[in-house]
C-alpha cells in the first residue's frame, strides 16, 4: 500500500483518504504516494488562520517578522540536501532543484532583508504629510495596516518550493497568514519542506497551513480581507477568478499565467560575436532547464531573417550535446517532465504546432535516455521548430507546449521584432540580445507595455547576468494580458499588496500618536536631559532640543568656500548676482546644515554611536549674511536594530527632524537625519 502525504491544518498533520490521487517518481515511473485532502474543513481552516495565526503575526513588527523570516531561511539551508533527495522524483536535475530549493530559500532571506526598509511598528507609514489647512492644524498621511484575513496560495507544479516559499515570505512579512496548496503531482516535495517548517518552531501557531490534495470549495469561503493567488495555466486562473465569492466580497486575487515569452537576437549581432553565443546559450538553457516547465520558459526565439539558418544550426548542435535522462546520472543535463499527464498535454501541443510549422531538431518518440527506462518515466525531447511565417502561420502565438520546445521566429527590422512579440498578447518576461543601445531602447520603449519583466542582454553583463527566466524577489513578477495581469514579489512592492492602504486624517498631534511618527506641527517634549544624552530605550518620539542660535556672517561663507572648495558664484562673488534670485551673497546650504549639527550636538561621549546617514534634506529659504539661524531638533522614529552576534553592541536607529528657522521663525531647511544610539540592556 502507498504512503499517503499529509495536510497540515489546524495545528496538526492529518491524513485524507487512502483512496486519493496517486503520486509517481518522474524518472522511474515507480508509485510514491496518494495525496488527498478528503475530510479537512475549509472554512474551519480558514477561520484557524484569521483567529490564530492572524492575531500573532499582526502584533509583530516588521523588524520582527523580517527576523522570523532570516531564521526560517538559515534553518531550511541546513537541510537542503533532504530536499535536494526528494525533488529527484519531480524529473529535476541538481540545478534544476537548486533554482527551486535554495531559490525560494533565497526569497525568504530577500524578504528579511526588505524590514529594513520598513519602521518598527507592526504597521507601514506611506510618503510625506500633507497640509492640509492654512495653519497647519489639520494633516493627512496614509498608513498601511496587515489585512485581518488569509492569503490562499494556489501554485503550479514546476516549482513546489520556490512557488510556496516566494509568496509566503512576502504575506509573513506583511503580518498575514496563509494556507498553500500546491499542484497535487508534486506535492510530495511541498510536503517535505513544511515538515521542516513546522518542525522549526520558529512561525507562529496558526501562520501556514498546507493542502496536499485537492482544494475544490475552499474559494467558497474567502472573505473580503482575504488574497488569493494564483499560478497556473490562464483558463483555470480566470476560472478561480470569476468565482461569485471572489467578485462578491471583492477579494484580491493575483493571476500569474503562463505565457508565450520571446528572446530576441538583435538586428547588430553576427555570427561569432559574444551576443551571438549568448543568444544560442540562453534559448537552449529556457528550453532544457527545468526539461522547459517554466512559466518564463523562451517559446519564441526571434532571429533576423538573415540569420535563421546560423541560429538553426547552433541550436541544433548545441541542444544536441543535451544528455537526457535521470539525474543521478554523470552527464545527464536534462531530466523528466513531471509526469505522465504532462508528458501527454506536451505532446498534444507539438503535434498542434508542427500543423503549421516545421520541427527542425528533436523528435517526440526517437530520443535516447540515459540511466533510465523511457518507457516508464515521463521523458521528451527538446523540440525546436521554424515558423517561415509568423504574421500568418499564428499558431506559434497562441499555443503553448509546456515544455522544451521553442520556435524560431524570422524578422525584418525592429519594428516588425516588437509586433511579433507583442502578437503574444501579453508575457511575464521577454529578452533581447543587442550591444546596441538605440536597438534596445527602442524595443524596450515599444514592447515594454505587453511584458511584465524585460532583460537585456549582452556581454558586459552577461558573466552576472541571472538571464532570462529568473525572476527576483527584489523586482516585479507578473505580466499583463496573456499572462494574467498579476504582480507579485517586487521588494516592497509585494509586501503591500497584503496590506490595506488607509488615509488618515486629524491634528499633528493624533496623526504622531497613531503614526509613532513625529508630525511636523505637533507638541515637543522638551526636556533639560540633551537627546543625544540618552539610551535607545530613553528616546521619546517628539523628544526635542531648542538649540541656541548663531548670526551668518560673510565670514563664515568664505570660510566654508575655502574649507569645501565650493566656490560658486553665488556664494562669494557679489558682481554676478544681477539676474539670479539672490538679493547678496547667499551662504552654502551645506554649510546652514553643517551649522545646525554644530548647534545640537553633544559634543561629550554618550550614547550615540555614529551618525549613520541622510534620508531627505531640503533648502527651501535663502540664508544671507545677518541673519540668525536656530534648530527645532526633535526625534521623528525609531527603529530597534538586532544583535548581530554576542560581541555586537545592542543599538537601535533614530531619525532626527532638524527644522533649521531663521530670525522670523520661518524653516530655511529641513532634514531627516539618522544616529546610531546604543541601548541600556545589553541582552537584547
Amino acid at each position: 500500500m502507498a504512503n499517503q502525504l499529509e495536510n497540515y491544518a489546524l495545528g496538526q498533520w492529518t491524513k485524507g483518504s487512502s483512496e486519493g490521487q496517486m503520486l509517481y517518481n518522474a524518472i522511474t515511473g515507480d508509485e510514491i504516494a496518494t495525496a488527498s485532502s478528503a475530510g479537512l474543513d475549509f472554512g474551519a481552516m480558514m477561520d484557524y488562520a484569521r483567529k490564530v495565526g492572524a492575531p500573532k503575526l499582526r502584533k509583530m513588527t516588521f523588524q520582527e517578522r523580517g527576523l522570523m523570516l532570516k531564521k526560517l531561511a538559515l534553518y531550511l539551508m541546513e537541510r537542503k540536501e533532504e530536499f535536494y533527495t526528494v525533488s529527484w522524483a519531480t524529473g529535476a536535475t541538481r540545478a534544476d532543484s537548486w533554482v527551486d530549493i535554495e531559490g525560494g530559500i533565497g526569497n525568504l532571506f530577500a524578504n528579511a532583508s526588505l524590514r529594513r526598509q520598513f519602521g518598527d511598528q507592526p504597521f507601514y507609514v506611506e510618503g510625506e504629510t500633507h497640509k492640509l489647512s492654512k495653519n497647519g492644524t489639520f494633516v493627512g498621511t496614509h498608513i498601511l495596516t496587515p489585512k485581518r484575513g488569509v492569503a490562499i496560495h494556489i501554485n503550479a507544479f514546476n516549482f513546489p518550493v520556490w512557488g510556496m516559499l516566494e509568496k509566503i515570505a512576502v504575506n509573513f512579512l506583511a503580518g498575514v497568514p496563509a494556507i498553500v496548496k500546491p499542484a497535487t503531482i508534486t506535492s510530495f516535495l511541498t510536503e517535505t519542506v513544511v515538515r521542516a517548517i513546522i518542525e522549526s518552531n520558529i512561525l507562529p501557531e496558526g501562520a501556514l497551513q498546507l493542502i496536499t490534495g485537492s482544494a475544490n470549495g475552499i474559494l467558497d469561503f474567502v472573505e473580503s480581507e482575504d488574497v488569493v493567488t494564483f499560478t497556473g495555466s490562464a483558463s483555470t486562473g480566470q476560472m478561480l477568478k470569476a468565482h461569485p465569492r471572489i467578485t462578491s466580497e471583492g477579494v484580491p486575487f493575483n493571476l500569474e499565467a503562463d505565457s508565450l515569452n520571446a528572446c530576441v537576437l538583435g538586428e547588430d549581432v553576427k555570427p561569432g560575436s559574444p551576443e551571438f553565443d549568448i543568444f544560442i546559450k540562453e534559448v537552449t538553457r529556457e528550453m532544457t532547464t527545468k526539461a522547459g516547465q517554466k512559466c518564463t520558459a523562451v517559446r519564441r526565439a526571434l532571429v533576423p531573417t538573415h540569420l535563421v539558418e546560423d541560429v538553426q544550426i547552433a541550436l541544433g548542435k548545441r541542444l544536441a550535446t543535451t544528455t537526457i535522462g535521470d539525474p543521478n546520472v554523470e552527464g545527464v543535463r536534462m531530466g523528466a517532465l513531471a509526469g505522465a499527464a504532462q508528458v501527454k498535454e506536451v505532446r498534444e501541443k507539438v503535434e498542434e504546432l508542427a500543423k503549421s510549422q516545421e520541427i527542425v531538431f528533436g523528435n517526440l518518440d526517437n530520443f535516447e535516455v540515459k540511466g533510465a527506462d523511457k518507457s516508464k518515466g515521463s521523458f521528451i525531447s527538446p523540440i525546436l521548430f521554424l515558423n517561415n511565417d509568423p504574421f500568418n502561420k499564428t499558431d506559434v502565438h497562441n499555443i503553448e507546449a509546456f515544455g522544451p520546445v521553442s520556435t524560431i521566429i524570422p524578422y525584418n527590422g525592429i519594428e516588425e521584432a516588437i509586433e511579433l512579440v507583442r502578437m503574444g498578447k501579453g508575457s511575464l518576461v521577454c529578452s533581447i540580445v543587442t550591444a546596441d543601445n538605440d536597438i534596445a531602447t527602442e524595443f524596450v520603449l515599444n514592447a515594454g507595455s505587453l511584458h511584465g519583466r524585460i532583460v537585456i542582454l549582452d556581454a558586459e553583463c552577461i558573466k552576472e547576468s541571472t538571464g532570462h527566466g529568473s525572476p527576483l524577489p527584489l523586482l516585479v513578477h507578473g505580466g499583463p494580458g496573456r499572462a494574467g495581469g498579476g504582480e507579485e514579489m517586487g521588494g516592497k512592492r509585494g509586501v503591500l499588496h497584503y496590506m490595506q492602504r488607509t488615509a488618515i486624517q486629524g491634528s499633528p498631534n493624533k496623526l504622531t500618536a497613531v503614526t509613532q511618527q513625529y508630525q511636523y506641527g505637533a507638541d515637543y517634549i522638551e526636556e533639560d536631559k540633551h537627546p543625544f544624552a540618552k539610551y535607545f530605550e530613553e528616546v521619546e518620539v517628539g523628544d526635542t532640543l531648542i538649540t541656541a542660535k548663531h548670526t551668518i556672517q560673510q565670514s563664515d561663507i568664505n570660510a566654508f568656500a575655502a574649507l569645501s572648495g565650493d566656490n560658486f558664484y553665488a556664494h562669494v562673488d557679489a558682481t554676478s548676482l544681477e539676474g539670479t534670485i539672490f538679493e547678496q551673497n547667499v551662504a552654502h546650504g551645506y554649510y546652514i546644515l553643517s551649522k545646525a549639527a554644530g548647534l545640537f550636538v553633544l559634543a561629550k561621549k554618550g550614547p550615540v554611536l555614529l551618525n549613520y546617514g541622510l534620508d531627505e534634506c531640503r533648502f527651501v529659504k535663502p540664508v544671507y549674511p545677518g541673519s540668525t539661524i536656530g534648530v527645532r531638533f526633535t526625534c521623528k522614529e525609531k527603529i530597534s536594530q538586532e544583535k548581530k552576534d554576542e560581541n555586537d553592541v545592542a543599538k537601535g536607529i533614530v531619525r532626527w527632524l532638524v527644522d533649521v528657522y531663521d530670525e522670523t521663525g520661518e524653516t530655511v531647511a529641513i532634514a531627516t537625519i539618522l544616529t546610531m544610539v546604543k541601548k541600556i540592556n545589553q541582552e537584547d
